[in-house]
This record gives C-alpha cells, sequence and structure tokens, in this order.
C-alpha cells in the first residue's frame, strides 16, 4: 500500500487476562498543502493517494474550477519534503481565489464548509440546477449501495480508519470510490476524479457515504451537480435544509432495507 498505510507494535489485550504484541496496520495521515500559482491556498490533513482528484475536487466545491479545463498544470513541489505539496496552475481566464479566502479554509481532515456562512452564499455560487433532473432511483438498488461501497473499501479492510465515498449511477453500479482519513477529502477526491474526465455535472448520479451526511458534504454534493446523496448514518439539521434549497434528495440511515429519506422523496421509487 506504500504511504496509505503502516505498520505499528500494539499490545493487545482483553478482559480474560490475555495480552501479547502484534504489529498492526494503521491508515497514514499526512498534511497537503495546496498553492496556486505558487501562492499556499489552504493545508489538508489527508490519506496519500489520489491527490490531483482531491485538489480539482476540492476547487470545484469552492466554485474555483468548473471543468477540466480551467486548469493548467498539476503538479507535486520539488523544493519539499515527500509529496506533500501540490502547486495548481489555473488555466489563463480563469481567476484565481481571492487572497481572503485562504484565511477562511479549515486546517484539519475534518474541515468544515470553508469560509461559506449561509445557505443564502452558496446558493449564489451553485453552478448546477440539481433540483432539474428528472433521475428516480430505485429504494431497493439504494438499499444494496452499502455493501457495494463497504467490498470496494481495500484500504479499510486492512486499517479500520477510512471514510469511504462513492460515486453510482442510477442503475447502482459503480463508477468511482474514494477513501480517506477525512470524509471531505474522500468526496473531494470522486468529485475530482469525475471533474477531470470531463464528467461534471454528474447528473443521474447517486453519491453514497460512509458515515454521516453533514453539511459540507451535501453542499458538495450540489456543486457537483449530484442529484442523490445517500449516507448509513444520520443527516445533520443544516444539511437536510441545504438539501431542501438545493432540489437534493437526501437519504439518511441507509442500513439493511430501511432508509428515512428526508429530501426529494419524489425520486425514489418504490
Amino acid at each position: 500500500m506504500g504511504r496509505i498505510t503502516v505498520r505499528r507494535p500494539v499490545l493487545r489485550l482483553s478482559t480474560t487476562g490475555t495480552r501479547g504484541r502484534r504489529p498492526d496496520t494503521l491508515a497514514v495521515e499526512e498534511p497537503l498543502e495546496i498553492r496556486v500559482s505558487g501562492r499556499p491556498l489552504t493545508l489538508t490533513m489527508r490519506t496519500p493517494g489520489d491527490d490531483f482528484d482531491l485538489v480539482t475536487g476540492f476547487l470545484a466545491a469552492e466554485g474555483v474550477i468548473a471543468g477540466p479545463a480551467d486548469v493548467a498544470a498539476l503538479r507535486y513541489c520539488a523544493d519539499t519534503l515527500e509529496q506533500n505539496t501540490l502547486d495548481v496552475v489555473l488555466a489563463p481566464g480563469v481567476p484565481e481565489p481571492a487572497a481572503g479566502l485562504a484565511r477562511a479554509f479549515a486546517t484539519t481532515s475534518a474541515c468544515g464548509v470553508c469560509g461559506k456562512s449561509s445557505i443564502e452564499a452558496l446558493a449564489a455560487d451553485r453552478r448546477h440546477d440539481v433540483a432539474a433532473d428528472p433521475v428516480r432511483v430505485r429504494a431497493d438498488v439504494l438499499a444494496a449501495l452499502p455493501d457495494r461501497l463497504r467490498a470496494a473499501q481495500r484500504v479499510f479492510d486492512r486499517t479500520g480508519g477510512l471514510h469511504a465515498a462513492g460515486l453510482f449511477d442510477a442503475a447502482g453500479e459503480p463508477l468511482a470510490v474514494r477513501e480517506d482519513v477525512g470524509r471531505h477529502n474522500a468526496v473531494d477526491k470522486v468529485v475530482g476524479w469525475a471533474l477531470r474526465d470531463g464528467r461534471l455535472p454528474l447528473r443521474g448520479h447517486v453519491l453514497m457515504v460512509s458515515g454521516r451526511a453533514s453539511f459540507e458534504l451535501t453542499q458538495k454534493a450540489a456543486q457537483a451537480g449530484i442529484p442523490v446523496l445517500a449516507a448509513v448514518s444520520a443527516p445533520s439539521s443544516l444539511a437536510v435544509d441545504l438539501a431542501a434549497d438545493a432540489g437534493l434528495t437526501l437519504v439518511g440511515f441507509l442500513r439493511g432495507e430501511t432508509m428515512n429519506v428526508y429530501t426529494g422523496a419524489e425520486r425514489i421509487v418504490t
């Protein structure tokens, strides 16, 4: 797995009194500094791998870029250790992020909504009309997605320590699955893959996430034009508000044969 996992010694204990030492496999967490034209923009904690997808997905979610033509070059900086600094060169004519934007970004693997202060502000930045997407998804197709996502989590099987996001078509076929210590990073990696492949907006698709449906994940789905967001756990109240405002279908507690549909129930076919 290279830099994605590492081995560390642990002491294994049980309540019956048994004990022993053994190596354990851990998911790697390292910083990634994102620069635009050589100027530092933000720092995020992530699991190495798919960094180009992560950065382009992040910039798409923040409204900096809209498609692959907006990026002239992506490259790791040679003046830094490892591959933990990535510079983005925007295409001619694409405005660079405002200088004040960098100060608004969080620096953890649990990044929030990165400077956006309200649903109204997000609506003003929205590039795609998610509400107009006519896609319909069968309930049994949705119910099968958690197992399909779990089956594709190769690193989680070894570590138990990563979030996952998967992009599926309306028939439940997986198109891309990414893992990361940060749930928002996993989504950025999926969206970045789609952007670099020229697939945005992602009309007719479903985004499946392994944890809860937070405000920032709902925002990222809406920015990518994804009409259906499904999660195995609960959404937040603000995520539901944002989904309703954007016309996005939000499904939570997707477990077994049951699910809670919080918004956009007309897209779910039983």
